[in-house]
């Protein structure tokens, strides 16, 4: 049995060509994350939604979809420490839905991790 690899989907494709010819941002970053993860990809979602957080460090929906996507890749410490730093840059923004959703995502990790 041959294994065939999945095409991109037609968003995922535009922003990779986005990227390649050097419009990189925050934002192209974010949205390539969340592409990524909508493929079941996210080890390369968390690459992107990283890149995001390094052009903006408030960048709060950056910080979950990275938490998101570490701990759908398995690195529950790591998802636990950008859970962390997100929910200190969206209480910095006053962005309050944002950081009461990743306390529950952390708590739920640090769970996980037998932590309380």
């Amino acid at each position: 049995m041959t294994m065939v690899a999945a095409t991109p989907s037609p968003v995922l494709a535009s922003l990779e060509k986005l990227l390649a010819i050097g419009k990189d941002s925050a934002l192209l970053r974010f949205g390539l994350g969340n592409e990524y993860s909508k493929a079941g990809d996210p080890a390369r979602a968390a690459e992107h939604f990283r890149q995001a957080v390094a052009f903006d460090a408030g960048y709060s929906a950056a910080w979950k979809g990275l938490g998101q996507a570490l701990a759908a890749a398995g690195r529950n410490e790591e998802a636990l420490a950008a859970y962390r730093e997100g929910i200190a840059a969206a209480e910095k923004k006053g962005d309050k839905q944002a950081m009461k959703e990743m306390q529950v995502f952390a708590r739920r990790v640090a769970r996980l991790l037998g932590q309380q």
